[in-house]
């Protein structure tokens, strides 16, 4: 017995440092300053080797199971130049398909790697070669598109160096990667999301927040308030589906007891490239103590502007520039949009230095507002047919009178900017405004009659949205949200950030006015946990959303759910209309916040097969999920069929057939033997 008990005990300890061995390969740029991070390397490569597999993690100190590239988690950092042809040899060593989406590059759409959309998936042993060239720079990331691979760790940083000189000046840079990590499965998480849509919120109003709702508005108002919330089976605190009490928080991997921290020497510019990779998560990103100017969104240079706090949705990406002046040491806090949890690391003068976590903020329950059903002065009234005649001509600013050319705009002060058009600035009714402050002269208006300076005629939608059993609720009064900040951050005492307040660094690309409106409405039955456009989900829809080749189209988004949504366009990017003039912002993703309507225009420029969803993973799981087919001039591209569509399984990787036109060349996916020489280059 005491031979036996030796050996257990001696194999048990051989296998824990093993593991721990293991748990301990994290790629060099998201190691703390402590294990040597002193910043990222500028270092360029132009192929790439990455193995996709299961390995052992250890999160916040308890060991799970992670689905990533290359054995490390997240995945490691791809970083190349603007306009070089990269390659990546992509080699599935799991058991199951899988595959790879280059998120926000615009990329053809044969390399996309949407399974059932761009290409079959990745078989299991099989290699997948992908190869192209992008026209643009920035901050992006990679994930998987299939078996909520996403959730289990399969994602990682990408930076694109521009080809010219960066106008964004600065000493030291950080990659940071938000994520939700869960210990179980996601697709039991997912089940039980579909037995009970409440299953993970455990934040429920109480007999005293009656009483306080009570004192502040009196009890017929909160009676009346309340019964309404009943009628629609709704609650004001369904902030989020899958909550801190489920999931661990992580920045680059590490959770707050982890502490990855981060230096600066004082007086230094340091650049953070902010990635949010969660699955469900949208996160409220603060340096307590320290602004932060923020100089990129998604990816693309916008006029820099100081803020303190900014929400951002899954998928988006922010870059921002902080100057610590003195040897102070900072929290970085991401705390989740609902406020059931927050991971928080380090910003100090010195590597191993910890900072102290700021409490959790209290919960701010929804409104009206979010139901669609604003009572303020706007409520009840038809925004569609408002006159926007004072308006024309707000979008159509000469380039001649850019006044941003040949500023060194990493050095300017913009405080007085914010939410400056740069049009002609005597046509900016927000000039001068703190919108942190005063209601935005845009609050309450109808995005999609801002600013064309051209009637575009009545918007289009594909189908009569009317309740039923996927549609429980229709936005009575829903309103323009982009002069706001995002849940729970309306009466913080400090600046945050608008989507209003985006200007596009450079004039933006298209400048034509939209020939055709298409209207789109996010829809849900959350009771049920069906979300879906139009009131369909993916498995219904027996047609794609048609664009044509050289068109410029405006997207009107109407959110008739309780819940924000970030929603993504494959292959293209959208202009937000903003009333930026010919500085619009130029996104991938953007969050539609509960009630709102909003409206980008987008030009249709790359012909073929796109994915259009939510990025919150388990929305599109549910159906939430449509295709964008770009149609050429000429006839020769054919989009999917419906019946080869893979409907409901998009996302996983399925078995779906290629349309006649083979739109993934047979020699991309070759045999393990041909592309594998040698190990990763990438770490």
């Amino acid at each position: 017995m005491n031979r036996i008990s030796r050996r257990n005990v001696l194999k048990s300890l051989a296998g824990g440092g093993a593991f721990m061995a293991l748990s301990g390969m994290l790629p060099v740029w998201a190691r703390s300053a402590s294990n040597g991070n002193l910043g990222l390397s500028a270092t360029t490569h132009s192929t790439f080797n990455l193995e996709i597999d299961k390995f052992p993690v250890r999160i916040n100190g308890k060991a799970s199971e992670a689905v990533g590239i290359n054995g490390t988690l997240p995945g490691p950092l791809l970083r190349f130049r603007e306009g070089d042809e990269i390659t990546m040899n992509v080699m599935n060593k799991l058991k199951e398909d899988t595959s790879i989406h280059w998120h926000g590059l615009l990329v053809p759409f044969q390399m996309d790697g949407v399974p059932g959309v761009a290409f079959p998936g990745i078989k299991p042993g099989e290699t997948f070669t992908y190869k192209y060239a992008v026209p643009q720079s920035g901050t992006y990331w990679y994930h998987s598109h299939s078996g909520m691979q996403e959730q289990l760790g399969h994602y990682g940083p990408l930076i694109i160096d521009p080809k010219a000189a960066d106008p964004v000046a600065y000493d030291r840079e950080y990659v940071l990667v938000l994520g939700d990590w869960t210990f179980g499965s996601p697709h039991h998480l997912f089940a039980r999301l579909k037995k009970n849509a409440e299953a993970f919120n455990f934040q429920k109003r109480t007999a005293s927040d009656l009483l306080s709702d009570i004192s502040e508005m009196g009890l017929g108002k909160t009676l009346k308030e309340r019964a309404m919330w009943g009628k629609m089976r709704m609650s004001s605190t369904d902030w989020a589906d899958v909550t801190g009490a489920t999931y661990t928080y992580v920045i680059n991997g590490h959770a707050t007891e982890d502490n990855w921290n981060a230096v600066f020497k004082p007086g230094e510019r340091v650049r953070l490239r902010i990635i949010n990779a969660a699955a469900m998560s949208i996160f409220n990103f603060r340096i307590p103590g320290l602004p932060m100017t923020v100089v990129a969104a998604d990816g693309l240079n916008v006029q820099p502007i100081e803020t303190d706090e900014f929400q951002i949705g899954v998928a988006e990406t922010y870059d921002v520039i902080v100057e610590p002046t003195q040897e102070t040491v900072f929290p970085i806090v991401a705390e989740s949009i609902d406020r059931s949890g927050q991971v928080v690391a380090t910003l100090a003068p010195r590597p191993g230095m910890r900072a102290e976590a700021p409490e959790i903020r209290k919960p701010v329950p929804l409104t009206m507002k979010d139901m669609g059903m604003d009572h303020g002065s706007m409520a009840g009234m038809d925004h569609s047919k408002m006159d926007h005649g004072s308006m024309a001509g707000m979008e159509q600013g000469p380039a001649k009178q850019d006044p941003m050319v040949g500023m060194d705009h990493s050095k300017m002060d913009h405080g007085s900017m914010a939410g400056m058009e740069q049009g002609p600035a005597k046509q900016d009714p927000m000039a001068g405004m703190d919108s942190n402050k005063q209601e935005s002269s845009m609050s309450g208006m109808d995005a999609a009659g801002m600013g064309s300076g051209s009637s575009i005629g009545s918007a289009t939608s594909s189908t009569n949205i009317q309740r039923g059993p996927g549609v429980a609720n229709i936005a009575m009064a829903p309103m323009s949200r982009l002069d706001e900040p995002g849940q729970g951050l309306a009466n913080v005492p400090h600046r945050t950030l608008r989507y209003s307040q985006l200007r596009s660094l450079e004039v933006n690309p298209d400048l034509r006015a939209p020939e055709r409106e298409l209207e789109l409405h996010l829809t849900s039955n959350m009771e049920r946990y069906m979300w879906s456009f139009d009131g369909k989900r993916y498995s219904e829809v027996d047609k794609p959303i048609i664009f044509h080749e050289g068109e410029r189209l405006r997207l009107t988004m109407i959110n008739d759910t309780m819940m924000p949504h970030p929603i993504h366009l494959h292959g293209m990017f959208f202009d937000v209309v903003n009333g930026g003039g010919n500085y619009k912002p130029r996104k991938h993703t953007i969050v539609v916040k509960p009630g709102e309507k909003l409206s980008v225009d987008i030009s249709a420029e790359h012909v073929g097969d796109w994915a259009f969803h939510c990025h919150l993973m388990y929305h599109m799981e549910a159906g939430m999920f449509q295709v964008v087919s770009v149609l050429p001039k000429a006839s020769g591209f054919k989009s999917m069929p419906h019946q080869q569509m893979n409907h409901g399984k998009v996302s996983q990787g399925g078995s779906s057939k290629m349309s006649n036109h083979e739109r993934m060349p047979a020699r991309t996916l070759t045999s393990t033997t041909e592309n594998r020489e040698g190990k990763s280059d990438v770490k």
